[in-house]
């Protein structure tokens, strides 16, 4: 049977108790609803996970006992940054999640010329919190113990030219593949666009920073195909796709 795997923010020590926030607490008690004396897997996202049980569960309160250090990890070799170009709506929630999946370690939304997403108000905080919630959800999921950093909403000009590794852009009319390239200390950061694409300039930016363009294939992929096929890539070609487990 499987356990379930909740990430927590809560300081986690053997043998003690910690009582869940409300949201987990809610997704524990109303979501997953687990019983007294259920296995459940905490971990903080720092590394490894700690086997656990449900000690109480009411309407206000999901207690948890911490029993066990698992020293676990199923991180690749390769440190990915992603720059994601912002898209709109689940195209935006779908490739942060596959990211995560993929095993992207940084990922940084970006605001670039041809973005259609507006941020007025409050809406920026409330989207970053949108995608922390991916990526805690999906490292439950995929059974990483590792959360990856979402960082702030960055333009792109600012950002490229504080990225290291191998520094690749997604371009459909570059020439060069990513056959022709290889990682720097094995680390790669992507940058890819929004629906729109680069702008000239932003290519130019990129390119003054150290990025470059490289193509996926012969065809145009959509924002999200090509983020996603990408990370897939870089993983097969010096991750861990390839390698025995």
């Amino acid at each position: 049977m499987r356990v379930s795997r909740v990430y927590t923010s809560a300081a986690l020590t053997l043998g003690k108790q910690v009582e869940l926030d409300e949201e987990n607490g809610h997704y524990v008690r109303t979501v997953l609803r687990l019983k007294k004396d259920t296995e459940i897997i905490l971990f903080d996202g720092k590394g490894g996970e700690y086997l656990s049980t449900v000690s109480e569960v009411n309407r206000k309160t999901v207690i948890i006992a911490v029993n066990q250090w698992l020293d676990r990890s199923v991180e690749s070799s390769l440190l990915v940054t992603l720059g994601l170009g912002i898209s709109r709506g689940d195209r935006m929630d779908l490739t942060v999640q596959k990211a995560v999946e993929l095993g992207v370690n940084f990922i940084t939304p970006l605001l670039t010329e041809r973005c259609v997403v507006q941020f007025k108000g409050e809406k920026k905080p409330q989207r970053l919190l949108h995608w922390q919630k991916i990526v805690q959800h999906a490292t439950e999921q995929s059974g990483r113990t590792i959360l990856p950093v979402l960082t702030e909403i960055e333009q792109l000009q600012f950002w490229v030219g504080r990225q290291n590794g191998l520094k690749v852009f997604l371009d459909p009319y570059a020439d060069l593949t990513l056959i022709d390239v290889a990682p720097i200390d094995m680390k790669v950061t992507l940058l890819t666009g929004p629906e729109g694409g680069f702008s000239p300039q932003e290519r130019d930016i990129a390119k003054a920073a150290g990025f470059i363009p490289v193509r996926l294939g012969s065809r145009i992929l959509r924002t999200e195909t090509a983020s996603l096929a990408a990370l897939a890539a870089v993983q097969m070609l010096w991750g861990d796709f390839g390698k025995q487990v």
